[in-house]
């Protein structure tokens, strides 16, 4: 009988993973089969949202991906690894929904009680311009915008968790930062 972390060939995570980390994309593909489902389950549990916990999976994935030389196996299975990777990244996912969700509940509030329509409008058009300013950015700058610039993570924090310096992590906020300015001065400017 196999045990789940193995085939019926006999391939363990260990060695999936050792392949894998040589760049074998075949044995990553069979990491990630054998262990997607509990990742989204324990993704799931976190945020209670379906999209959600799928994106969350996906940046386990990725991130399994990214660190996959320095992965501890445990009793010849990634899936301690994986699912504490993913709690992590449920967590920070939903900080980030709460805080977007605070966000635009604290812009709405800036608004005086005799806001008209049109200062409601604009205020739309304001958080509809960062949003598309955010997604114009790379995968990279997106998720430094995420986690330093409208989440509460120190430039440290992120640095560890992309595995970059703390110099690179400060740089790129300060361009991402004069960037959505200057994104944000010119759509104001047009209007």
């Amino acid at each position: 009988m196999t045990s789940p972390t193995t085939t019926a060939e006999g391939t363990g995570d260990r060695e999936l993973l050792a392949r894998a980390s040589a760049g074998d994309r075949a044995a990553f593909g069979q990491l990630y089969d054998r262990h997607v489902r509990p990742v989204y389950w324990q993704a799931y549990a976190v945020v209670r949202d379906q999209r959600e916990a799928e994106d969350v999976t996906q940046d386990v994935f990725i991130t399994t991906w990214d660190k996959i030389r320095r992965i501890t196996v445990v009793d010849d299975s990634v899936l301690p690894w994986l699912l504490v990777t993913a709690r992590y990244t449920a967590l920070n996912a939903r900080r980030r929904s709460q805080k977007v969700s605070a966000r635009s509940i604290q812009l709405n509030a800036e608004l005086p009680d005799d806001a008209s329509v049109e200062d409601e409008v604009v205020a739309g058009q304001i958080r509809g311009e960062i949003d598309k300013a955010v997604a114009a950015l790379s995968p990279t700058d997106q998720r430094l915008y995420e986690m330093c610039v409208a989440g509460d993570h120190t430039y440290e924090l992120a640095a560890r968790e992309l595995g970059v310096s703390h110099a690179a992590v400060r740089n790129r906020v300060s361009r991402l930062r004069t960037r959505l300015r200057a994104d944000l001065r010119s759509m104001r400017e047009t209007s």
